[in-house]
């Protein structure tokens, strides 16, 4: 037995010796995913921006990666894709990638992010801090303020150009003096400040943000923002008061504040050579209501300046001196005159008390100009209201549903007894545009009736009557209002507008947290983020502490996840244009496919639905904006939806293209195009194309004509 146990191990072990070994081979390492592309994480950026998040809010699912070739006994590897992150983006290797994420983040609105982006303040490439000072400019947390002062000095003038212009959107006035230092400096160092400004400041022209003079205008602009005249006038004033730099900037900067300090040099600028130098001054002269600037005013309101000239009709009307009444009643009177300035006298007469002017404007009321017609009853009712009173016993409804919103908001300015009979008729207008301005009216004279029928019109099918009930209603607060407007929210949610359910909201503000505060936090997940936005602000006027800008998100994204990532928008390969179809000639946009490519996307959806076609130009502001899109006609229509605003650093010049809001991220289908430089408009409303060819077409339309088709060419044919 012993000797079989022996032979047993013997054979074994000669087995182990001898027997060929299984081959191990070392397990392969997990195959290495290709990092993701430039492509790739844009398309996360314009996602995440778009959804109003920092970054994903749930991990990426894990993918099982096949396993390797020739080795199919090994069981797949577990690879877990990056998930999209703008803050660790705003790392990257790629200085482009770095600077869009700086962006988003701004965009994105949390201040969360402020830390990483004072970070970015000292990146190696002065595009990413310039881009991340703006971004800081967005979020308006005041815990930049001393970095963004520091970076003032920085090396790079674009990078202190944009530290400017975030403290302007801070709105700390603490920082204005470091401000004006900064711009004295630019001024004394013999720099070219002015560069530009001599020229037609239009969008389709040089918009360079890396030079002295850019630098220089955005630290004005934001002196203006904080209101702070003094480290104004310190830079841009002479001891004697007058323009150091006569420029449309300065012109632009001094009028803005309305300060009666810079009279003589607004008096200077106005006689300035350059057009826009002078449109400015006039504005300001016309604001400080000085009655010294009036024969100036005069002789550049008979000139052949169209914008000084509007201008300086408006001052005269603001001035009210009765020497003015000639020269603005041959603006009404002559044969073939310039639509723009008649229609700016007949807006301005109403202001200037003299004999023979009430009779004119009387005689206007049969102007072929629904906008004429409709200023001039503003002006009479401003003029004489006796006199008006008895006009209106002898005059028939207007034709025109604008004329007759005009009519009852001068009701609204009579005495009750003379205002209130004809409105009451009004109430009946065949036309729902007309509703909200008799409503209005009828609660500014505190008709007996009012509470009643505004409470009934909180259920009519009109959303925008609904929302000027709710509007009338928060101004009178009557009490047992709060359960009508609780319902007129969730009526609200049938509509694809969201101005009766923001409406709503503000109303129910109006009677104060314990009321409002359920049906506000209810709003958090509105199916519109732009009510959302609205019930945020609001919850956050009750307490400054509220979490609502966390707990709203995210945003629904706008679009399907593949479009995201559409080479259109991430990396376009053509300069998309549009080419506006009138009656007076055509309109060519150049789009903005990299700095707001999802409202240029929005934009070009529309218009090869034919959405635009056929719509009205419903308002026209001489030597401010044109502005259109709107399926109402009356300012408060749009496509059903909202999109979210791309506020970016490009300016408001002559013929920049921007979208309309009610407020942040109310954009939609209406959009303008500027007329004029308007930099207060910066940084507030997505700029997403300038006019390349036909700004002597949008000169000419007027309120009323008609958009009769708009073409898209993306390289593919229009």
């Amino acid at each position: 037995m012993r000797t079989l146990v022996a032979l047993t191990l013997t054979v074994g072990a000669f087995a182990c010796a001898t027997a060929p070994r299984p081959q191990i081979t070392p397990e392969a390492p997990p195959p290495a995913l290709p990092g993701p592309t430039f492509e790739q994480k844009h398309s996360w950026i314009l996602r995440l921006e778009d959804q109003r998040i920092l970054r994903d809010p749930t991990p990426i699912a894990p993918s099982l990666a096949p396993a390797p070739p020739g080795q199919s006994s090994l069981p797949p590897t577990t690879i877990v894709a990056p998930a999209a992150d703008l803050l660790a983006l705003l790392t990257d290797d790629e200085a482009r990638i770095r600077r869009r994420a700086a962006l988003a983040v701004g965009h994105v609105g949390l201040r969360e992010a402020v830390p990483p982006l004072l970070e970015r303040l000292t990146d190696a490439d002065p595009e990413v801090r310039q881009m991340a000072a703006f971004a800081l400019g967005l979020l308006g947390d005041v815990r930049a303020r001393d970095r963004l002062i520091a970076a003032l000095g920085d090396e790079a003038i674009v990078v202190r150009g944009s530290a400017a212009e975030a403290l302007g959107l801070l709105g700390d006035a603490g920082a204005s003096d470091a401000i004006a230092r900064m711009a004295s400096q630019l001024v004394q160092s013999g720099a070219d400040i002015d560069q530009g400004s001599r020229e037609t400041p239009s969008a389709a022209g040089d918009e360079r943000r890396d030079t002295p003079a850019a630098a220089f205008r955005l630290a004005l602009y934001a002196l203006v923002r904080l209101k702070a005249y003094m480290p104004l006038a310190s830079v841009v004033l002479d001891a004697s008061g007058q323009p150091r730099v006569r420029s449309w900037p300065v012109a632009f900067a001094l009028q803005r504040l309305e300060d009666p300090r810079a009279l003589p040099a607004l008096l200077t600028l106005a006689k300035d050579a350059d057009p826009y130098t002078r449109a400015f001054a006039v504005r300001g002269l016309g604001a400080l209501k000085d009655r010294t600037a009036v024969p100036l005013l005069l002789q550049i309101a008979a000139g052949g300046d169209r914008g000084a000239a509007t201008e300086a009709i408006r001052a005269l009307g603001r001035i009210g001196d009765p020497a003015a009444a000639p020269t603005l009643v041959r603006w009404l009177q002559v044969p073939k005159a310039d639509p723009v300035l008649k229609l700016e006298a007949a807006s301005a007469l109403g202001g200037i008390a003299a004999e023979g002017v009430f009779d004119v404007l009387a005689d206007a009321l049969a102007d072929p100009s629904p906008a004429v017609r409709a200023a001039v009853i503003r002006s009479l009712a401003q003029f004489d209201l006796q006199r008006f009173v008895t006009l209106l016993s002898g005059l028939d409804p207007d034709p025109q549903w604008s004329v007759r919103v005009a009519l009852a908001a001068a009701l609204g300015t009579l005495p009750p007894e003379a205002g209130l009979p004809r409105l009451r008729t009004m109430l009946q207008d065949s036309d729902q545009r007309v509703v909200p301005s008799v409503l209005a009216a009828l609660t500014k004279l505190r008709a007996p009736e009012a509470v009643g029928v505004l409470m009934n019109h909180l259920t009519v099918d009109d959303a925008v009557v609904r929302a000027a009930a709710a509007a009338a209603l928060a101004e009178l607060k009557p009490p047992g209002a709060v359960p009508a407007l609780t319902q007129a929210y969730r009526l609200g949610e049938r509509d694809a507008s969201y101005v009766a359910r923001a409406a709503a909201l503000a109303a129910l503000a109006a009677y104060g947290p314990t009321d409002a505060t359920p049906v506000l936090i209810e709003a958090l997940r509105d199916k519109d983020w732009a009510v959302r936005v609205r019930a945020a602000a609001l919850l956050k006027q009750f307490d400054a502490a509220t979490e609502a800008e966390i707990r709203m998100r995210p945003a629904s994204p706008s679009l399907g996840m593949e479009t995201y990532a559409a080479e259109r928008l991430v990396n376009p390969p053509v300069s998309t244009q549009a080419f506006i179809d009138t009656d007076r000639g055509p309109i060519q946009i150049e789009l903005d496919v990299l700095d707001a490519p999802l409202t240029v996307e929005n934009f070009v959806t529309l218009a090869r639905k034919g959405f635009f076609n056929g719509l009205t130009v419903h308002r026209v502001v001489p030597n401010f904006v044109m502005q259109t899109g709107d399926p109402r006609g009356d300012s408060e229509g749009g496509p059903g939806y909202t999109i979210r605003d791309e506020l970016n650093q490009h300016p408001y010049l002559r013929g920049t293209v921007g979208m309309a809001l009610d407020w942040a991220d109310t954009g939609g289908s209406q959009f303008f195009i500027t007329l004029s430089p308007q930099p207060h408009l910066d940084a507030k409303y997505t700029v997403f194309g300038h006019v390349v060819a036909g700004m002597n077409v949008v000169d000419q339309i007027e309120q009323g004509e008609v958009i009769r088709g708009v073409r898209i060419w993306d390289g593919e044919g229009k």
